[in-house]
């Protein structure tokens, strides 16, 4: 259990934290979430003990290990199998004992290492850096072989290796292509110990998740439910507090009312000063502020003929080497694309193949003789000149056009007048994207190409995002780990895979289940009866009643362990616990995880019966 107690602190006269308070009961999966810069990351700085609070405390169990990644892998010699073994520091020393120990100590290292499983560590490391994107040669390879990005993706590997009993992730998807975010996802929520996670992505939020911890106002709050119910009782919340305010509004603007016109008069003065009291007196509540508008302004293009692009028996790559070939793809202006495919296979080509920045080896390419491209990737944000400001890098993009209109431009993309003027090097991640964007975009394109565009933008600023590519008249091809994003605004798949590009005709969420199921080998088809008929209209109307009545049960289980999770989170159940009370409670939520995943399973089969018979 991790206790946070009425802490405070503050960072160069900026308080972060004022009397905060949560408990996150053991074994839990919970989200935090909240504004950039509300100061998350510095929260688990704070749990790690990196940093010193002005006052309270925060409590964990004695010997609790805390992990997390907080850098990337190094760039040595040693394989990635091997890095990734020596991140479990008892096993690696374990280990090396063994090779030395003698008397009675060999059977006490001997008898530790089967206790933790030593003898099938390399098959789970093997298996968490497949899952994250390495085949079995690139994980005999040093580490030096790889980029900083899949370095990050190595460091990730040994933290959720080594099991900590409260692991620490902050952002992990950002360096995750779509696959990879998937495959964590899942693996988060069978995790055995305790994980709270920085995300915005909102698919890892409601899936791998099962509690929200609130950061806002300098204050925390613990919603036991995963992202899609804490921003409904949310909103819940801010609608009544916003009702309560605007009564108090009016009950105020009465009584006030009432002063002004009967002040002056001798008759109803003490009537008049007993109102103003009742003002003085009242506990007025603060209507919630909304939050500010994560605008994205995208300027519309003019309307060009089609296709905007057309490639022919097209062949492209690097240098000799090809990358793609076979490519048969047009793009209209109203086109919404997204492209899937595993980190390697080709998605990043194809993007610079479609922005004119690669060219064809073999093969025909047509474009519309005004098209403009707009072309936004991670690495254009990392490019910025630190020591400008978004100002200074409108001018130079735009010297004839006057600051005024300049710093409207920047408004259009929430930069507003203290970041227009603030050093690019001071921004944060998401303001640094938001920069990108506007630069990628000024030339009104008529195809916009976006690699990962999310990294680094919060919830609120990710739904802007949808919104602006929702009314933005050109054609979005996108990459992107955000299955919100992707099945928001992408109405047509490519599958970029084995050396080419094919149009992907199921949907994200059939992608998403055949990546889930790719290690599991497929069940062998019943052979078909010719003579089988389909299904009677009872036979059909029965199984709907069992699908509703699967749902029902998990609705009901789901609500116990909201409520099982509230309960946990109170503080007072561990000041107040009389001796077992506390592992009876947890052992109930135990077995209300246990029978949700249970009720679950029994749905899907019931439904797979239903769509069986109703497809037969």
């Amino acid at each position: 259990m991790l206790r946070i107690n009425d802490i405070s602190f503050s960072i160069e006269g900026r308080p972060l934290f004022e009397g905060a308070s949560a408990t996150i009961p053991a074994g839990h999966k919970v989200g935090l979430v909240g504004p950039n810069g509300a100061g998350k990351t510095t929260l688990f700085r704070l749990i790690k003990g990196d940093l010193t609070l002005d006052g309270g405390d925060i409590s964990l169990p004695s010997r609790a290990r805390i992990g997390g990644v907080a850098q990337e892998a190094p760039a040595s010699d040693v394989s990635l199998i091997d890095t990734v073994l020596a991140c479990d520091t008892e096993r690696a020393a374990l280990m090396a004992e063994a090779e030395t120990a003698q008397g009675a100590r060999i059977a006490e290292v001997q008898t530790r290492l089967a206790d933790i499983d030593a003898w099938s560590a390399e098959a789970r490391a093997a298996t968490i850096l497949r899952g994250l994107g390495f085949d079995p040669d690139q994980q005999k390879q040093p580490c030096s072989d790889f980029s900083g990005g899949w370095r990050m993706r190595v460091a990730l590997a040994g933290v959720l290796f080594a099991q900590p009993d409260l692991l620490l992730l902050d952002e992990p998807t950002n360096y995750l292509d779509l696959e990879g975010a998937l495959w964590l996802e899942s693996y988060l929520a069978k995790y055995p110990h305790t994980v709270i996670v920085i995300s915005h992505d909102r698919g890892l939020l409601n899936r791998a998740v099962g509690s929200i911890l609130h950061l806002e106002d300098r204050q925390l709050t613990y919603y036991g439910v995963p992202y899609d119910g804490f921003a409904k009782q949310r909103a819940e919340k801010r609608a009544q507090a916003s009702a309560m305010a605007k009564k108090q509004e009016a009950r105020r603007a009465h009584l006030q009312s009432f002063v002004d016109r009967f002040r002056a008069k001798a008759t109803k003065a003490k009537q008049a000063q007993s109102r103003l009291k009742m003002i003085e007196r009242m506990d007025m509540v603060a209507a919630p502020e909304e939050a500010a508008r994560r605008v994205f302004s995208f300027p519309q293009p003019d309307e060009l003929s089609p296709p905007i692009v057309n490639i022919e028996g097209g062949v492209t790559g690097y240098g000799d080497t090809v990358v793609l070939r076979k490519l048969n793809l047009r793009i209209d202006q109203d086109d919404r694309i997204a492209l899937l495919g595993k980190n390697g296979q080709g998605k990043s080509t194809l993007s610079k193949l479609l922005s004119d920045r690669l060219p064809l080896m073999q093969g025909k390419v047509g474009r519309s003789s005004k098209l403009r491209i707009g072309y936004f990737a991670q690495h254009q944000v990392d490019e910025l000149h630190l020591d400008e400001t978004p100002l200074q890098h409108l001018q130079r993009a735009r010297p004839e056009v006057l600051p005024p209109k300049l710093r409207a431009q920047l408004a259009g993309f929430g930069l507003m007048a203290d970041q227009a003027d603030t050093e690019v090097g001071r921004l944060s991640g998401g303001q640094k994207a938001r920069l990108s964007l506007l630069l990628a975009t000024l030339d009104a394109p008529h195809m916009l190409i976006l690699d990962e565009p999310t990294n680094h933008l919060d919830i609120e600023s990710r739904e802007a995002l949808v919104e602006a590519l929702t009314a933005y008249s050109g054609a979005v091809i996108l990459v992107s780990h955000d299955m919100h994003l992707l099945s928001m605004v992408a109405d047509r798949l490519w599958l970029v895979s084995d050396g080419t590009v094919k149009p992907y005709d199921e949907d994200l969420d059939a992608y998403r289940a055949m990546l889930l199921a790719k290690d599991t080998p497929p069940k062998p088809e019943k052979p078909k009866d010719s003579k089988s008929k389909r299904p009677s209209r009872d036979v059909i109307l029965e199984l709907r009643a069992e699908v509703r009545k699967c749902e029902d049960r998990v609705s009901k289980i789901e609500e116990m362990h909201a409520k099982l999770s509230e309960k946990l989170a109170d503080p007072a159940l561990y000041e107040d616990a009389q001796a077992g009370e506390l592992e009876k409670w947890n052992r109930k939520f135990a077995e209300v995880e246990e029978g949700l995943q249970r009720a679950e399973a029994l749905w899907m089969a019931a439904q797979e019966k239903l769509d069986a018979a109703e497809g037969a």
